[in-house]
């Protein structure tokens, strides 16, 4: 037995020759192949789809021309290229075609080769975040090239202890994934655990950061997000600062950050760049309306079909004159009007930007005027729904907007048989779940549960900079103070007094 697997790795270890994977490569319409003259010995080979072209002429062919460039090894030390490689096994030579190299075969020799990295890198501008815009502070967003985006992260943290770790992923894609942690204060123990995780990670194709997520998470049947995406630099930059780790994708425009908690969700890059008092404010209307998203119109349900008596009589008179003409009870009408919603939303979401916000706002405006005209809802409801909306915009992360939005049903379904009894077992089913969640091995609802009183200056309210001298236990920092309180002892006076 042993004996065959032997024979097979030594047949699989002659097909991976240069020859064979020339022979594959010759199939591709972009394989490029020549030989630059009748005297010289050297052949060139590379993709023309992922090479510039430049550097064959700039770099490479006029020393290839020269009478006394016979060997690789010569030709490798002329080329002014640092990174130019004589290479020998089959595997290696295939990955830096795929890579963009260009191989440079000396004439009837297939035992080594010249390798010169000439990759083509077409990518975009950096540009403002679109998901997770905000008025102040910087506005540069991630793009697809893994390289621009680690620059955007290295120019905010200009110190040697960032570690940046790259790994390939994918069998098909071999896609490029670095692992960023600051050493000296980032957990081992954590870092080791995003590694380990990562590395484990086997499929065929990668595409986006979103899909390592999924691998990676605590809880992969959970619709609620565990992980941080963002596509912006300095949230990046804030979380390794405070002992998290971060990682991103070659092709995707996104980083993401861990561990996190259920409250980072809620949380803005504004509400550190205004005063506290303004930031801590926003981030309690965010708050609010997360809890109003979710139980405003199962709350209506619950109220319209058992507990009357919660109501004021001149509201509860206004309510029943707006349902008086519906022929169905108010879960009908409820999730019509959400369906309705969520269609709207989409459509907007997937057609052009500017047919988009037209269907939107004509589709809404006009939809709800001829549902309440036609008696099919109350405008007490179409109310509701159009500020429930309006609330799951306020969640800065778009998983999370997304979450909120598929959280509100289980709470109507509950709202219709058990009235506002239902609303609140579901309310508690949800807290278990968030109790028993984790990200990366740490708890989801930290500092909240378990309960870090010292961690709390910056989870519901946003408390002065001066008093967030520390970084969060939760996560086990080696470092945990982050600067030194000097406090003032006396205020100037003004110069006139």
């Amino acid at each position: 037995m042993f004996k065959r697997f032997q024979k097979e790795k030594i047949n699989h270890r002659r097909k991976k020759t240069f020859q064979y994977i020339l022979t594959k490569f010759q199939k591709s319409a972009d394989f490029v192949s020549f030989r630059v003259s009748d005297e010289s010995p050297f052949c060139f080979h590379y993709l023309d789809s992922v090479v510039d072209d430049r550097t064959i002429h700039d770099e490479a062919l006029a020393y290839t021309k020269r009478k006394d460039m016979h060997t690789l090894m010569g030709l490798q030390q002329a080329i002014p290229l640092e990174e130019a490689k004589i290479v020998c096994e089959g595997d290696l030579i295939e990955a830096h075609f795929l890579r963009g190299h260009i191989i440079i075969q000396k004439k009837d020799e297939y035992d080594e080769v010249l390798s010169l990295p000439a990759e083509l890198i077409e990518k975009r501008t950096v540009e403002t975040p679109e998901n997770e815009f905000t008025v102040v502070g910087p506005n540069e967003a991630f793009i697809e090239s893994i390289d621009v985006n680690l620059n955007l992260i290295r120019k905010r943290m200009r110190t040697s202890d960032l570690v940046v770790e790259e790994i390939t992923l994918g069998r098909l894609s071999q896609s490029r994934v670095a692992i960023l942690y600051i050493e000296g204060l980032t957990n081992r123990q954590l870092v080791q655990t995003l590694r380990q995780r990562i590395q484990d990670v086997d499929y065929d194709e990668l595409v986006d950061i979103s899909q390592i997520n999924q691998f990676i998470t605590d809880y992969p049947n959970s619709h609620i997000p565990q992980l941080l995406e963002t596509e912006r630099p300095e949230r990046v930059t804030s979380g390794l600062v405070e002992g998290k780790v971060a990682f991103m994708m070659d092709g995707s425009p996104h980083a993401t950050l861990g561990p996190t908690n259920f409250m980072e969700f809620f949380a803005s890059p504004d509400d550190h760049y205004m005063l506290w008092p303004i930031g801590s404010a926003l981030r309690l209307i965010r708050i609010v309306a997360l809890l109003f998203s979710v139980h405003a119109t199962s709350f209506y349900i619950a109220v319209t079909s058992f507990h009357h008596e919660v109501v004021p009589d001149e509201l509860l008179d206004t309510l029943i004159a707006s349902r008086i003409e519906v022929p169905y009870p108010p879960i009908v009408e409820v999730i019509v009007l959400e369906v309705t919603v969520e269609l709207l939303r989409e459509a907007g979401a997937r057609l052009p930007s500017r047919i988009g916000q037209t269907i939107g706002i004509v589709g809404g405006i006009v939809i709800g005027t001829a549902v309440v005209e036609a008696s099919l809802a109350s405008s007490v409801l179409l109310i509701m729904i159009g500020i429930t909306a309006l609330a799951s915009f306020t969640a800065p992360i778009y998983t999370m907007g997304n979450t909120i939005r598929l959280i509100r049903f289980p709470f109507i379904i509950f709202a219709q048989f058990f009235g506002i009894f239902g609303m609140a077992f579901c309310s508690g089913l949800y807290l278990y779940h968030l109790f028993k969640l984790t990200s990366l091995g740490y708890p989801y609802l930290a500092p909240l549960y378990p309960l870090r009183v010292k961690d709390l200056r910056d989870v519901v309210i946003k408390m002065p900079i001066q008093k967030q001298q520390k970084r969060p236990a939760v996560l086990r920092p080696q470092k945990r103070k982050r600067f030194n309180v000097k406090h003032r002892k006396t205020i100037p006076k003004d110069i006139e007094e």
